[in-house]
């Protein structure tokens, strides 16, 4: 704690020019959907080129076919000191609509709330300058303090994250041996509240298919074909409707191979949450779980797998009445993958089930959607509990372990072309408005994840 407790104070000291310095890169329109933004893509990789150099790190701007990433390198204190990968992006959402902004979305302020709360305005403040600044400037603080790291550390900035990272994968391919860590660090995420820390340690994995099925070969007059000709919506319907039981699990054969069940440790963890079903679900006008029985709405949106219909149609559809019977049917249909589900295997396992239930006069077409596994991080990982332990000392409240619904591509890329697992620590909120106008970001996030950064710093090193 000894050479922690100086750094955190030159954190204190800098926060005014730590907040200059993010304003700096606020101001650079690095939109990447937005061509005419390219020569501002760059100028924003660059600006954090020289903010990387100015601090002792070996950094350089890295083309791309799209926009540029910023690959930075630091040695640590010793030589066979541990070595992360951090990872965040520096591109921008589009501000459209304009006229709901406030202010200038590039010009950024500090604004009083009037409750004892202060924000950082302006696109990007949250996703992801903001967060991606807060390693940067505990970084800046412990050199100062210092002169070195107690961590090696590679930096990765991309500048294509809002537009699908059409380069990342290809990058990382090609500099795998330069990027590779013993664990990658990802500040693209959340706080659970403004005073709780969260790590997320899963990530839901997913697969994507729509199904054609076709029965005659136009649609058919239900009156004269009505009770012989297979209809292809009942034939779709009946095939949807059994993919759950009635306690609500997946009726696929081998589609809970490698779902395990959460540690009652976590369950317990997140019972103390607060949230349920009725606050979950009364946000959107709802109140009752839909998923499997017997299991809470955060391990139902956290840990376990799901099946969705996402779209169905075929037939009449427009105004007034048409009697036919349809000569297609489709549907669309993604899976939410938990723990070592294989997304291959689960869509093999799809088709095989609903190739099973097409009659022989009836043809059925699958188009594929997409695939990911889930990232589960070991809930006893020693970085994980260090991380933990380090972001509770900074915080009032002691930092929670939680799932993500959704799916983050950049860490299936770390883990399955770089061997990684990554740690997912972020300091933004829900009410950040990101991708939304007047997007913002805490003071008392910015200032207190600079701390938080160290602090993990430190706890990563010993």
């Amino acid at each position: 704690m000894t050479e922690l407790s100086p750094v955190l104070q030159r954190a204190d000291q800098n926060i005014q020019k730590s907040l200059e310095r993010l304003f700096q890169l606020v101001r650079i329109k690095s939109i990447s959907t937005d061509p005419t933004c390219k020569d501002d893509c760059r100028q924003a990789a660059e600006w954090l080129v020289t903010t990387l150099s100015e601090i002792g790190f070996d950094a350089s701007v890295r083309d791309t076919p799209g926009h540029p990433m910023v690959v930075a390198h630091h040695e640590g204190a010793t030589p066979d000191a541990p070595h992360v990968l951090f990872y965040g992006h520096y591109d921008v959402q589009p501000v459209d609509p304009i006229e709901l902004w406030e202010n200038d979305p590039f010009s950024p302020a500090l604004k009083d709330l009037g409750d004892g709360r202060k924000v950082i305005t302006g696109r990007g403040t949250s996703d992801d300058k903001g967060q991606l600044m807060t390693f940067v400037e505990a970084c800046r603080a412990y050199k100062e303090v210092h002169g070195t790291l107690p961590l090696r550390v590679t930096i990765l900035f991309e500048g294509e994250e809002e537009s699908g990272s059409p380069s990342l994968k290809p990058f990382l391919k090609e500099n795998a041996d330069e990027l590779r860590a013993s664990c990658a660090l990802v500040c693209d995420t959340s706080m659970w509240d403004t005073d709780t820390p969260a790590i997320a340690a899963a990530l839901r994995g997913l697969v994507g298919e729509e199904v054609i099925i076709t029965a005659a070969d136009r649609d058919l007059h239900s009156g004269l074909f009505g009770g012989a000709a297979a209809n292809p919506i009942h034939i779709l319907a009946e095939i949807l409707a059994g993919l759950r039981d009635e306690t609500g699990r997946i009726t696929l054969p081998g589609f809970y191979d490698g779902v395990e069940e959460t540690p009652e440790n976590i369950k317990a963890s997140w019972d103390q949450l607060g949230r349920n079903a009725e606050n979950f679900l009364g946000e959107v006008g709802l109140s009752v779980a839909a998923g499997e029985k017997g299991r809470s709405v955060l391990e139902l949106i956290w840990a376990r797998p799901t099946c969705e219909v996402n779209g169905i149609w075929g037939g009449y559809t427009g105004e007034g009445f048409k009697t036919v019977i349809a000569a297609k049917a489709s549907a669309k249909v993604s899976f939410r993958l938990v723990g070592q589900q294989d997304p291959a295997k689960v869509r093999e396992s799809f088709r095989a089930y609903v190739q099973a239930k097409i009659p022989d006069d009836c043809s059925v077409e699958f188009k594929e959607h997409g695939g990911s596994p889930a990232i589960q991080l070991s809930y006893d990982s020693p970085v994980l509990s260090k991380a933990k332990n380090a972001l509770s000392e900074e915080w009032t409240k002691p930092a929670v372990v939680v799932g993500m619904g959704g799916s983050i591509p950049i860490v299936g890329d770390f883990q399955t072309l770089l061997g990684m697992d990554s740690l997912l620590v972020g300091f933004g909120l829900v009410d950040d408005r990101i991708h939304s106008p007047n997007e913002k970001y805490e003071l008392k996030s910015f200032h207190q994840g600079i701390r938080s950064w160290a602090r993990i710093i430190a706890a990563l090193a010993n």
